[in-house]
């Protein structure tokens, strides 16, 4: 690999966007599940910003970074926020709440991301987006970040809405199955990693997707 200023940006930009992403969806389940009376999360220092509660050795570091290098799409997990469903008033209802808390969270960051872009876009001079100078280059690397923020925040929201075990899709149809199908989904946990794998296969080779995302980021840099 070539490595040269703006790969080395890009790169470290990416890996930071994604690690913030995740680590900000795993916190929005803990602090709804804190609300709804499991402090499960925040006895055990989970509901915190600091970054070192959260990290998976393999899902926030060697896979996103991985993947980053070899300029394949990024994509991650933070250890999940420890829920205990029997704090809840109604367990079933409360856990698809936690469950939908960190997409929500997701989608309403990559609004504040949009947001952060479009207003920058429409109110730095264009020869600052394209200049060399130390000063251009500082709001350019914010613009990157804002639009790797925004865009991760899409994709793993969209991501953990699938209904495969053990993302958060699954929570939210677990509540609505029928018992004999409850406990056939819960079982299906103990094959997690592999079914995340292959979710993530099949969802990157979704063109639809990456032709969405790639508007999204072309509307998000088109000044007006």
């Amino acid at each position: 690999m070539n490595l040269t200023f703006e790969s080395v940006r890009t790169i470290l930009l990416q890996i930071i966007a994604i690690f913030l992403v995740i680590v900000l969806h795993e916190v929005a389940h803990g602090y709804v599940a804190f609300r709804l009376g499991d402090r499960t999360a925040k006895q055990q220092g989970r509901l915190t910003l600091n970054p070192l509660a959260h990290v998976d050795p393999i899902g926030t570091v060697l896979v996103p970074v991985a993947l980053i290098i070899f300029g394949l799409p990024a994509f991650g997990w933070a250890k999940p926020v420890p829920v205990n469903p029997r704090h809840f008033r109604n367990p079933l209802r409360g856990m698809m709440i936690v469950a939908l808390a960190g997409p929500v969270t997701n989608f309403l960051l990559a609004g504040l991301g949009i947001g952060i872009v479009r207003l920058l876009v429409n109110a730095v001079p264009l020869r600052l987006l394209t200049d060399s100078a130390a000063g251009a280059l500082v709001i350019q690397s914010v613009v990157l970040f804002m639009v790797m923020f925004a865009v991760y925040n899409v994709v793993i929201g969209i991501y953990n809405l699938i209904p495969v075990p053990p993302l958060d899709g699954s929570r939210v149809l677990l509540y609505f199955l029928p018992p004999r199908a409850k406990r056939f989904w819960i079982g299906l946990e103990r094959y997690g990693l592999i079914l995340i794998m292959l979710v993530f296969l099949l969802v990157g080779r979704i063109s639809p997707l990456g032709s969405a995302l790639n508007s999204l980021v072309y509307w998000m840099l088109t000044p007006g």
